[in-house]
């Protein structure tokens, strides 16, 4: 197993590397930043505990609510800095998706192996 968890370390660190991975961590780090961003986010989790608060007493929250989340949560979706961080996530994770098929490849070959590794 230490060899197993070495070989996934090392793939990290590939992975880290990857133009996708750097791309991905500067819109984090950018939307961080972004005060607008964070005010809309902090808006919208209020909206959600108020919905959810409402929605655990049986109540459905009134049309006012709804359309303050809705506003809320179109502002957020026309940021720039959240665009160029879903966009980024996209692309990382089309990097695992291809990651992960490949180690299933792998996996099914190793099965088919005679060889039982410790």
């Amino acid at each position: 197993m230490d060899r197993i968890s070495e070989m996934a370390k090392e793939l990290g660190k590939l992975l880290g590397q990857t133009g996708e991975y750097q791309s991905l961590k500067q819109a984090i780090s950018i939307i961080e930043e972004d005060k607008e961003v964070a005010e809309v986010r902090t808006d919208l989790e209020g909206i959600e505990l108020q919905i959810k608060d409402l929605v655990s007493t049986g109540e459905e929250p009134d049309e006012t609510l709804k359309k303050k989340y809705e506003e809320s949560l179109g502002r957020l979706q026309t940021s720039t800095s959240y665009q160029r961080l879903v966009a980024a996530q996209t692309n990382f994770d089309k990097v695992l998706v291809k990651v992960n098929q490949t180690i299933q490849v792998g996996i099914a070959e190793g099965s088919e192996s005679r060889i039982i590794l410790p």
